[in-house]
């Protein structure tokens, strides 16, 4: 019954069965997870018929407006890393401009004109800026050494801004706590306040009927295929913590979980249980295919896979976010979007074209009035526990 029903169910992310491989006898990754080629992955794979149908929808663009963003976005994801290089210690933060379809990378007013020739050589656009990239990780570490009161719900770096935001629950800026931790913060360095609407919290979700994975009472979404099990968040269970499937029978243990600080964890699959590179549709897309995991740019196109609210895409708003979550739980380098999501959908699939990105942490809101979701990077976790991304 497991293999009859392995399309339409897919087990809300990647975990299939009857798939290409067995777990254990899985056949070499196409590269390594952390250094991919850009040119080796998506450059000359079309977007399928479903993707665009959801960036249309998603994004209000019509079919040549999506098929010239996503190849625009492939062309400043693998250009990133070559501009970074140029911009050398001027660098000051980059991300995708998708009114102008182009890549800018922001340098400090200090950039010797050989730099700046060096990095619009590259194609890319530039921007003068007074801090580099460098001066504002090292505030929002400051900041990260301060102890966050509930009504402040996280900070990142905002390298178009060129300033480290810190956003507050609305209700809750007038508080003293808030207001203390916004003057130490402010100390920290260059340091915009941000209003929102509410504070993030945590996807999971107790049992309820659908394709999820289960660990005890709590409902989550896997993540992507790695030689061996798959990954997803650690929020959903601790170490030594047995998993089942949508149909009830074993899947395997964690293996490994952190949370907070971090939210990723790896599951171990077993009992006849198989995996392949794949992220599940559910009918509004195709299935997509995992090809590496090249990290999308701030302002590129991202879409999301879970057992609540299935397949929604939104935009990367912002890397390297430290979040504090309504329960007092504090997760760093997580990745902000304006994807939505639900209770359920934690541990799901972000991913990027055909390049996996990471596991959905939390957010604020839904899928009916809107919200703002975080994930954990893919690679992150890759690299945390020694593990190999299942590639096409």
């Amino acid at each position: 019954m497991r293999r009859s029903r392995l399309r339409h169910l897919g087990l809300a992310g990647l975990l299939v069965l009857g798939g290409l491989t067995a777990a254990g006898t899985l056949p070499a990754s196409a590269a390594d997870a952390s250094s991919t080629s850009p040119s080796a992955s998506s450059d000359r794979q079309p977007a399928s018929a479903g993707l665009l149908d959801a960036m249309q929808r998603d994004f209000g663009l019509s079919r040549a407006e999506a098929e010239d963003r996503l190849a625009a976005e492939r062309d400043a994801t693998g250009l990133e890393p070559v501009a970074r290089r140029a911009a050398g210690t001027a660098f000051g933060g980059s991300w995708f401009d998708a009114d102008a379809g182009e890549l800018t990378v922001a340098l400090t007013s200090d950039a010797a004109p050989s730099t700046v020739r060096a990095v619009r050589a590259t194609g890319a656009q530039v921007r003068t800026v007074e801090h580099s990239a460098r001066q504002l990780d090292a505030a929002k570490a400051r900041v990260d050494r301060l102890d966050a009161p509930a009504g402040v719900s996280g900070w990142r770096v905002d390298h178009s801004a060129n300033t480290v935001v810190v956003d507050v629950v609305g209700s809750e800026r007038a508080d003293n706590d808030v207001q203390n931790f916004l003057e130490r913060a402010r100390e920290a360095g260059p340091v915009t306040v941000r209003s929102v609407p509410s504070a993030p919290q945590t996807f999971a979700a107790g049992t309820v009927g659908g394709d999820p994975y289960y660990t005890g009472n709590v409902r989550c979404s896997i993540g992507f295929s790695v030689h061996g099990g798959f990954v997803t968040a650690g929020h959903c269970g601790r170490a030594g913590a047995g998993v089942s499937g949508w149909d009830g029978s074993y899947i395997g243990t964690f293996q490994g979980s952190s949370f907070p600080d971090n939210d990723s964890a790896w599951v171990s699959v077993g009992s006849g249980w198989w995996t392949v590179p794949v992220v599940l549709g559910w009918g509004t897309v195709s299935d997509q295919l995992v090809r590496g995991s090249n990290v999308a740019p701030v302002g590129a196109s991202i879409c999301r896979s879970g057992s609540t609210t299935h397949w929604h895409c939104g935009t990367v708003l912002a890397h390297n976010e430290t979040v504090n979550y309504s329960d007092g739980s504090v997760v760093h380098q997580l990745t902000k979007t304006s994807v939505c999501a639900e209770p359920g959908d934690s541990g799901g699939s972000f991913i990027s074209g055909d390049q996996a990105q990471g596991v959905t942490s939390g957010g604020w809101g839904n899928c009916s009035g809107g919200g703002e979701t975080w994930f954990q990077p893919v690679n992150e976790i890759l690299n945390r526990y020694g593990l190999t991304l299942h590639t096409a």
